[in-house]
């Protein structure tokens, strides 16, 4: 049977990028060795960090005077990265689900650190709006989509101090205008690799302004000046990111994506509006592309479960939702064909007529 992977990360990749990186574990560019046992500063891997990086900056047509990061830690050791390297005195943050809340609460213990807006008083399932960015900070922060809730905030905004987002989970589903940011962060385990490594893009004149010491590790400017090379980088994600990335140019770039993931998210939001056992979670405005929040229509709600067994026997991997929101989360990254999200759809409208 055919599996559908929904799964919400470490989640699906291009069937042609795990292939290319099975080659590499048992051969790694004719050299007889497994990418797994060569050297990080091997004259063979440098020219994939190389070329990851310069893909990274032509898909995103990142500008100048930027630097594109590979490092381990996830996308969790930035939310403590980013105020050692940024907070001098106070940054703002727009608290808008489990993610977000954690990094506001790293960046309490490097200075003071605001909560501007929130989303909680509804259990995050909407992105705030009107509030007003501090002028006063050295830098404000969001999570542009929020993997748990189902929202996403689908446009770069417009900031007066240095803008700092977490794109852990959208990455690469949409155009972005980096020249709007400081610095973008993220785990790869969503769009872009397998777990273990994380990207960051960072602006490079924003660095060496605290007056805090840094530790070697935790220092961005060290990570630029060795080209995140300073200590053993996550060789195998790296090669599996460089592989991505050439898959994502080779089918029509950030643009294509972008038009598959509007008709994909757009093709399993009218069955959940359309069919009287589900119901939408997220605001309207506000749903995710890349994570698609649902739940049983509360007078059904006793065939929760029978619809996961349902789904399950049908192919469907990864659809439960996360335990604080509970239903279901089809995640839909880049890598997930329409062909799928059909399925799903299908496997909706069979539960129906037997409901």
């Amino acid at each position: 049977m055919k599996k559908h992977n929904f799964n919400a990360g470490p989640s699906i990749l291009p069937r042609e990028v795990i292939e290319k990186t099975a080659q590499a574990v048992l051969d790694f560019n004719n050299s007889g060795l497994s990418i797994l046992e060569i050297s990080h500063r091997a004259k063979d891997f440098q020219p994939v960090v190389d070329e990851a990086v310069a893909l990274f900056k032509e898909l995103l047509n990142i500008p100048e005077g930027y630097s594109v990061l590979f490092l381990g830690g996830g996308a969790s050791l930035q939310f403590c990265m980013v105020p050692f390297n940024l907070l001098e005195k106070k940054a703002a943050y727009v608290n808008t689900g489990t993610w977000a809340s954690k990094a506001l609460k790293e960046a309490k213990g490097f200075g003071e650190a605001i909560e501007v807006a929130s989303s909680k008083d509804s259990n995050f399932n909407y992105i705030p709006k009107n509030y007003v960015i501090p002028a006063d900070v050295d830098y404000f922060h969001i999570t542009t989509n929020n993997t748990i809730f189902g929202t996403e905030l689908l446009k770069d905004l417009d900031s007066p101090v240095p803008l700092v987002a977490d794109m852990s989970s959208d990455i690469f589903s949409r155009p972005v205008d980096v020249s709007k940011y400081a610095l973008i962060y993220g785990g790869a385990q969503k769009n872009l690799a397998p777990a273990g490594l994380t990207f960051v893009i960072v602006k490079n004149d924003i660095l060496g302004k605290v007056s805090r010491h840094i530790p070697s590790m935790l220092d961005y400017k060290i990570h630029i000046e060795n080209g995140s090379m300073f200590n053993t980088p996550p060789v195998l994600p790296i090669y599996s990111a460089l592989e991505t990335l050439r898959w994502l140019k080779s089918n029509g770039g950030i643009v294509e994506m972008e038009k598959q993931n509007i008709a994909k998210a757009k093709l399993l939001y009218d069955e959940i509006d359309r069919n009287k056992l589900f119901v939408g979670t997220a605001a309207l405005e506000d749903r995710s592309r890349m994570n698609i929040c649902f739940v049983m229509n509360p007078e059904y709600a006793e065939l929760e479960a029978d619809f996961q067994k349902f789904a399950t026997e049908r192919g469907m991997v990864g659809i439960k939702g996360h335990r604080s929101v509970g239903g279901f989360r089809a995640s839909t990254y880049n890598a997930l064909p329409i062909e799928s999200v059909q399925a799903l759809v299908d496997c909706m409208q069979e539960f129906e007529k037997l409901h």
